[in-house]
């Protein structure tokens, strides 16, 4: 079901709810210039045992594109979605942009989750020089030209990302995102730091890296998990979309993770 609440700011945001109504509760954060789409493998593989949440981030999907957005605002909208549907506390996992959200939402809400999962994340992704060139290209010229090799940052060269089905989906889905949208994204990943705030989580995390992921590193995850006292760590064979790479191996690491919360 997809329904549209209001954030704090007064911002339409796009919520879809799937599986079982009264079961416990996980939610999915997509990543930088996609939607709830690319959660598919994951919805279908959990909604038979769980009430699922997707959401397009501000700026994506059918969310509204918001001028002033920071980590501290994406981490709000999440709230407001859980509190919208009266949901008291939730699993969230969220991957890049999502992951590092589940994070900010870990350091000031950890009282709205029972654990957060971060895939293809770090507590700083990139430099805020490079965020900010980015954001100011794509609002001269368009997404396009990052369209074209979005794969090769996104998809490891042992994955056949031309005839999946999922991955065509989600590029197309970057080709569709408003260019406004993905910029502001970008600004507030330019200025998104939580280094030294990730020894105050406590909540279960399971931290996922891609092996073959150039944006969000193996080391980046290690620093996470050896900055977080109660983290676990699972390296996958993929790039930086481990979800859609690596589907099952991705879902089995996060039921199994889940689970035992």
């Amino acid at each position: 079901m997809m329904i549209k609440i209001s954030n704090r700011q007064g911002h339409q945001l796009a919520v879809q709810t799937w599986g079982l109504q009264d079961g416990p509760v996980l939610m999915f954060s997509n990543s930088l210039g996609t939607d709830h789409g690319m959660w598919q493998a994951q919805v279908a593989a959990f909604a038979e045992h769980y009430q699922v949440i997707t959401y397009d981030t501000r700026g994506h999907g059918g969310s509204d594109v918001i001028a002033e957005t920071t980590l501290q605002n994406l981490a709000e909208d999440v709230v407001d979605i859980l509190d919208a549907l009266t949901i008291e506390k939730a699993h969230f996992c969220g991957i890049s942009m999502g992951g590092i959200t589940a994070l900010e939402l870990a350091i000031h809400h950890a009282e709205r989750f029972h654990s957060i999962t971060v895939a293809n994340s770090a507590a700083k992704i990139g430099t805020a020089d490079a965020w900010n060139m980015r954001a100011d290209s794509v609002e001269q010229t368009g997404l396009a030209d990052i369209v074209k090799t979005t794969h090769t940052r996104w998809f490891s060269e042992h994955f056949d990302y031309v005839h999946d089905v999922l991955a065509q989906k989600t590029i197309q889905s970057l080709a569709v995102t408003p260019a406004q949208g993905y910029a502001n994204s970008c600004r507030a990943l330019a200025n998104a730091d939580v280094q030294s705030k990730l020894s105050l989580i406590q909540i279960p995390t399971l931290i996922i890296a891609g092996q073959f992921d150039p944006v969000t590193t193996v080391h980046d995850a290690e620093f996470m998990h050896q900055s977080i006292a109660n983290s676990q760590l699972e390296i996958l064979a993929a790039s930086h979309l481990s979800n859609i790479e690596q589907p099952q191996v991705f879902n089995q690491a996060l039921a199994k993770f889940i689970q035992k919360i």
